[in-house]
């Protein structure tokens, strides 16, 4: 067990720093350079990791990881769209799906209003955890990170900078079910959102994203319990 467990953290570790010699895995994970070669050997083998450029001192990972990963993705995005189809019926609006990877979320799906003013974000972007309603929504779920939380940049006037103030708000998203943004990120940009859970915590968010103007006080509550009943209905599902 403990040997798959290393070849794990070393194919996280290559990941992370590819192209990587054994050295750097070594140092990185504080394993024994004996260790981390066996496992990269292992790896190799599986077809996991190869040669960089042709260097056998120093590896990449292969496609492999990205064939796994989006057979994974495609499950959750035909999970989801049942249910952010339901709920930009119910609200009209912009409908994001996104997941959490390392300090940010990444969109992988959308549903677009018809409404011509609109908001328009890439698939693929990445929206910081701190300065975003889907980021939030996933924070409130992680276990809490002990001592201080890392420098949280300011991305509008509104942003929340201060680790205190972030801890308070991700406390109040936990009690109330879903995460909203007030322009934290864009200032042109409002949404609420609430995590889709797994057995070891947040797995994907849901959010309604609006234009600013189109998201009073009132509407944000209404739709906060809306987007928490569909991210509730798509756990269940998962």
């Amino acid at each position: 067990m403990q040997n798959v467990i290393n070849a794990l953290r070393v194919l996280e570790e290559v990941a992370a720093r590819q192209p990587v010699g054994v050295g750097e895995v070594s140092r990185g994970l504080g394993l024994p350079k004996s260790t981390v070669q066996r496992s990269l050997h292992t790896l190799h083998e599986a077809g996991w990791i190869r040669p960089a450029g042709g260097e056998v001192t120093r590896w990449q990972v292969t496609s492999k990881a990205l064939q796994v990963a989006r057979r994974t993705e495609l499950g959750l995005r035909d999970a989801a769209m049942p249910v952010m189809e339901e709920l930009r019926q119910r609200t009209g609006e912009t409908i994001h799906l996104m997941v959490p990877e390392g300090d940010a979320v990444v969109l992988i799906e959308r549903l677009e209003t018809d409404k011509p003013l609109r908001i328009v974000l890439p698939l693929g972007i990445r929206l910081p955890l701190h300065a975003s309603a889907n980021g939030k929504a996933v924070l409130a779920h992680l276990s809490r990170p002990p001592g201080k939380l890392p420098e949280l940049p300011a991305y509008t006037d509104t942003t929340i900078t201060d680790p205190e103030a972030l801890r308070a708000e991700l406390e109040a998203v936990h009690a109330r079910g879903y995460a909203d943004n007030r322009g934290e990120w864009r200032s042109d940009i409002a949404a609420v959102a609430a995590a889709v859970l797994g057995p070891e915590g947040p797995i994907a968010s849901l959010s309604i994203s609006t234009p600013s103007s189109r998201m009073p006080d009132e509407l944000r509550t209404e739709y906060g319990k809306l987007v928490t009943r569909a991210a509730r209905a798509l756990s269940e599902v998962l």
